[in-house]
């Protein structure tokens, strides 16, 4: 940090930091306990929510978005398959691509859980304004790619 930054601004960044930790503690240990109520690992429940996102994903595509080596996601698939949550299916216009689906059927009820986390954020959301708003969801999509990039990283120097 510089020298020169005003002693406000210096604890305003050391709360911030705080504040960011906690957070992902807090996204961690939720997680965590979902999955545990779920019968899912965290990365595989993750996995699940990219899925709902994005749609039907390839191997290779579910590594790149989660960050995770392709033995690391093969497994991933494994598992997940094994508990009937996904399955994979060849692709109808190139039958050598494999594409891994959800089981909707399955995953019906999981989403009602999630539902009081995020009926509090909705009304969370209300006490901002629409600039207000702006403002955090840039924060919030900046510091995403940030993370992504560390994440991609630490996975390289472990490969």
């Amino acid at each position: 940090m510089s020298r020169d930054i005003s002693e406000h601004r210096k604890n305003l960044l050391e709360a911030l930091g705080m504040a960011g930790r906690e957070n992902s503690n807090a996204a961690v240990m939720y997680h965590s306990a979902m999955g545990e109520r779920l019968g899912l690992g965290m990365t595989e429940e993750k996995t699940l929510d990219l899925l709902q996102r994005l749609g039907p994903l390839t191997a290779g595509e579910i590594g790149q978005h989660a960050g995770l080596a392709p033995a690391t996601v093969s497994g991933l698939i494994d598992r997940l398959e094994a508990k009937w949550l996904v399955r994979r299916v060849r692709d109808t216009k190139d039958r050598r691509r494999v594409i891994v689906e959800i089981n909707h059927e399955r995953l019906a009820g999981f989403a009602e859980l999630f539902e009081p986390f995020v009926a509090a954020l909705s009304e969370l959301y209300g006490r901002y304004t629409d600039a207000e708003l702006e403002l955090i969801l840039d924060f919030v999509n900046r510091s995403t790619a940030l993370q992504r990039r560390a994440t991609e990283e630490l996975v390289r120097e472990t490969s």
